[in-house]
């Protein structure tokens, strides 16, 4: 009988962590304005979303510029993951690439030069 009361008392200590470990985990879903041109923005602007720790999916539609980007706020932030576009060349709502950074991008995606969606 003691036996059994012991595994309870794991099994309800073990299911008690759990539901902490799950509580302070907390993804979210932003939407972000980031400024690109084809397939190609499309590719390395969700792939730089991703390089940031916590970021769990990120998905960029050349139609509507937005960013949908998934992760654990107790990892990074929309700022952070903002920064991490901005590096690879991209314009965000809130952070500008350097211009060394977007000069770096291939021709057909120089959104600043006047290249239109394709």
């Amino acid at each position: 009988m003691k036996n059994i009361y012991k595994i309870l008392l794991v099994a309800v200590a073990f299911l008690a962590i759990s539901n902490v470990q799950a509580q302070t985990q907390k993804t979210v879903s932003e939407e972000v304005q980031v400024t690109g041109v084809c397939k190609m923005c499309k590719e390395r602007i969700e792939n730089a979303a991703l390089e940031v720790k916590g970021v769990k999916m990120a998905t960029w539609k050349p139609s509507t510029q937005k960013l949908k980007v998934y992760f654990n706020t107790k990892k990074t932030d929309l700022v952070k993951i903002q920064e991490g576009i901005a590096k690879v060349g991209h314009d965000t709502e809130a952070v500008k690439a350097k211009d060394e950074d977007y000069k770096q991008l291939p021709d057909c995606c120089l959104y600043r030069d006047g290249v239109e969606v394709h």
